[in-house]
């Protein structure tokens, strides 16, 4: 690889180049697709153009379930460095490509390995079960992986005397707990995204839309939570609005997944639960690191690459496939 190159990855996150803006880039990414066998993994989080060249759109679990299953030589995914990480550990023998490197996770990164190593060693005789919005050194210190999805699920499974250990996610520990009826030691981490939604703005904005279902994700703060009308992964969140008859709602995640949500239902409103700084919506800066053109150049370059070491594969991918087998005996 060219040094230069390689050290602007490493400063930027991505290699800049100049691009035709004439060029099509939905019909060139479509033409590169094809020539090198590619498929491209896109979280409801993205923004719209990414969704809709897609091959697949979903949340957390559903994208670790394409990347186990593709035949494709080259997985392109938008989303999150974490996110790149578990396509690689599943399918380590496949590139795995990221628009931008520098797409991490604020959740992710407030829990540094280390620490968690610290911090499981005080409770031994604990099972760990991690979220999988966290990094690979991290899955390879648990003993299952879940997903907002399968997290509640995953914990009934397990006998009820099983002392467990539940991280990185703080919020959604406390509701796998009271969900669950279960005590579950937290690591005290959080995703900045569902963290800073104001509850005293929704709380306006639900006496000003009277009508509408407030919709929230279980990383949010139990406060927000408690005012719910229904709590869910980003998949869960957007086949509620599909199957329930009331024609607005106030979406409390990532502005992202509204694309997907306004798709499905052309005829209802939507509105971002507003957070409390001056931002109209909450996007994740994150996922928004990843653009178009970062796509385009991506699969055209085959660059930036996303690798994990050989042993963190070898750790990392039991606990994720334990929640995989345990995801298809629930027929998640």
């Amino acid at each position: 690889m060219n040094i230069d190159v390689l050290e602007e990855i490493n400063k930027k996150g991505f290699a800049e180049e100049e691009i035709d803006p004439t060029l099509d880039l939905f019909a060139e990414i479509e033409k590169l697709k094809k020539e090198k066998n590619a498929i491209i993994l896109a979280h409801y989080y993205q923004e719209p153009d990414i969704q809709d060249i897609a091959d697949y759109i979903g949340d957390s679990l559903g994208l670790s379930q394409e990347a186990a299953k593709t035949d494709a030589d080259v997985i392109v995914f938008a989303g999150v460095h974490f996110m790149a990480e578990t396509a690689k550990i599943l399918s380590p023998n496949k590139t795995v490509l990221l628009p931008d490197v520098k797409a991490g996770c604020s959740l992710a990164d407030s829990c540094p390995p280390h620490l968690f190593r610290k911090f499981k060693e005080k409770y031994p005789d604990h099972l760990v079960i991690t979220y999988v919005n966290c990094t690979a050194e991290l899955k390879a210190l648990s003993d299952i992986v879940c997903t907002s999805t399968n997290a509640v699920q995953i914990v009934e499974s397990l006998p009820k005397d099983q002392k467990i250990i539940f991280g990185p996610d703080r919020n959604l520990g406390a509701y796998v707990a009271k969900k669950t009826g279960r005590d579950l030691v937290l690591w005290n981490g959080a995703c900045m995204v569902h963290e800073i939604f104001s509850q005293e703005k929704i709380t306006k904005l639900k006496e000003r839309h009277p009508n509408a279902k407030f919709i929230a994700h279980p990383e949010c703060e139990e406060v927000v939570l408690k005012m719910a009308d229904y709590i869910g992964s980003t998949t869960g969140l957007l086949k509620y609005t599909i199957t329930n008859p009331a024609t607005e709602f106030i979406v409390a995640t990532e502005s992202g997944i509204i694309h997907q949500m306004e798709k499905a239902n052309p005829t209802k409103t939507f509105i971002p639960a507003p957070p409390n700084n001056s931002c109209a919506c909450n996007d994740c800066p994150y996922m928004k690191r990843n653009t178009l053109e970062k796509l385009y150049l991506c699969i055209k370059n085959g660059l930036p690459e996303v690798t994990v070491p050989e042993h963190i594969i070898e750790q990392a991918r039991k606990p994720i496939q334990r929640m995989l087998d345990i995801s298809a005996e629930l027929g998640l």
